[in-house]
């Protein structure tokens, strides 16, 4: 695409949006599907449908890409690309859609994709007129000998420190909002990004990999574990400036599923469909928490209370992005998570080894030392190494049987029995 085309689609796309039924017919004019669109603005197909019905309206960075690429769709053949040759607009555009991750559709890496297959805008004076006629079959035959050499792709952790440079900061601004503490929100992150390298080809794979270590931060951000926590149960040092203090405050007030809707819908910028996916609700609880929430924080700031309510989510927009902490939220680098992550799963792993093997030594020894038949246990009345059996009281003697019987015969209560008696 050439500078002029992308300058017209850039303006376009600040103007205004097609409407609901254009956005359908340009779609399947280009033969494409919902994932397929949902792919290159990096969005879910369900988000699409709702877009294409007039149900709901992209906002915020979503709402450029999306026109963005339907400019791209409604542009002419003859802009699409310089030959105007049937199937080249979608070549184009299968160039522009991200393989894996789903970044910015008219990136450098789609234009320079694009430039073998092009012809230069103008030929020299001393050019003959049939180099206008020849120049498709030699771009055709000359481009793989002048293309560049292919860069490799970036490996695991190449791409994973990419995202946690991208994502990592912004996440942890997002959990101090949440929280109003920052180690829980660096712990937060830390443990977002270390999961995301443990799964990382589920990551990889995953169409907005940002928004999957989002909603994990968020949750563990949130946990109500972390009240029983000593070190979490104070706030940290308030905001210098009054208005992120009242901001900050006013924040903090609402409840954890308020706060969160807020954050993504006014803060992060998500429409309400994908709002409602990533807090788990339905879409109209999400709009009736946003409801509620836009009504308590207009109670408390000031300056929303005298804003109409179709204008409060974007000064509410300017005031987070405008909100400065009173502490350092810059993350640990990623080669330190990553690390970390992986010394951490060494371990796990060596720990798993040493009880499975503490195991099997207890259950070998168990099966040695173990009685291999049965024993029953001795008879009463045998004789055991020698000791005569208990056959009841022994024979009394001669004397014992004169003294049993003198004690029979004395009596056995009154004086008489302690007086002496002479024999």
């Amino acid at each position: 695409m050439t500078p002029s085309v992308e300058t017209t689609s850039s303006e376009d796309s600040e103007l205004s949006l097609p409407a609901p039924k254009e956005r359908r017919r340009l779609r399947e004019a280009a033969e494409l599907t919902h994932d397929e669109v949902a792919a290159a603005v990096g969005v879910t197909a369900a988000t699409i449908r709702s877009w294409e019905s007039g149900r709901t309206a992209p906002r915020g960075r979503k709402h450029e890409l999306y026109t963005q690429f339907l400019a791209r769709l409604a542009a002419p053949p003859q802009e699409a690309g310089p030959t105007g040759a049937p199937g080249e607009a979608k070549t184009a555009r299968a160039a522009e859609e991200p393989a894996a991750d789903p970044p910015a559709p008219d990136g450098p890496a789609a234009d320079a994709r694009t430039e073998p297959d092009e012809l230069p805008d103008e030929l020299p004076d001393e050019a003959p007129a049939a180099a206008l006629t020849e120049a498709p079959a030699a771009a055709l035959t000359e481009a793989p000998a002048a293309a560049p050499a292919r860069v490799p792709a970036p490996g695991p952790a190449e791409a994973f420190d990419a995202l946690y440079a991208h994502a990592a900061h912004d996440l942890a601004r997002q959990a101090y909002l949440l929280t109003g503490r920052r180690a829980l929100a660096l712990e937060a992150v830390e443990k977002a990004f270390v999961q995301a390298w443990d799964r990382w080809p589920e990551v990889a794979a995953d169409p907005d990999p940002v928004g999957w270590v989002r909603a994990i931060v968020h949750e563990y951000a949130l946990s109500p574990w972390h009240r029983f926590r000593r070190a979490h149960r104070h706030l940290d040092k308030p905001p210098a400036e009054p208005a992120d203090r009242i901001l900050l405050d006013a924040l903090l007030a609402l409840s954890p599923a308020n706060r969160r809707t807020v954050l993504l819908y006014d803060g992060v910028g998500l429409d309400l469909p994908d709002t409602a996916a990533e807090t788990e609700a339905t879409t109209p609880t999400a709009g009736n928490r946003l409801v509620h929430a836009h009504a308590d924080l207009a109670d408390r700031i000031p300056e929303l209370a005298d804003v109409p309510l179709e204008k409060q989510s974007a000064l509410l927009r300017d005031l987070l992005t405008a909100l400065r902490p009173a502490v350092d939220l810059a993350p640990r680098p990623a080669v330190a998570v990553r690390g970390g992550g992986e010394r951490r799963t060494r371990m796990w792993t060596r720990a798993t080894l040493s009880l499975t093997a503490m195991i099997a030594v207890s259950t070998a020894y168990t099966v040695m030392t173990a009685p291999t038949h049965y024993e029953p246990p001795l008879a009463p009345g045998e004789s055991v190494s020698g000791v005569p059996p208990l056959a009841g009281p022994q024979r009394l003697t001669e004397r014992s049987r004169q003294l049993h019987d003198k004690l029979l015969a004395d009596p056995e209560a009154g004086p008489a029995r302690i007086a002496p008696k002479v024999e």
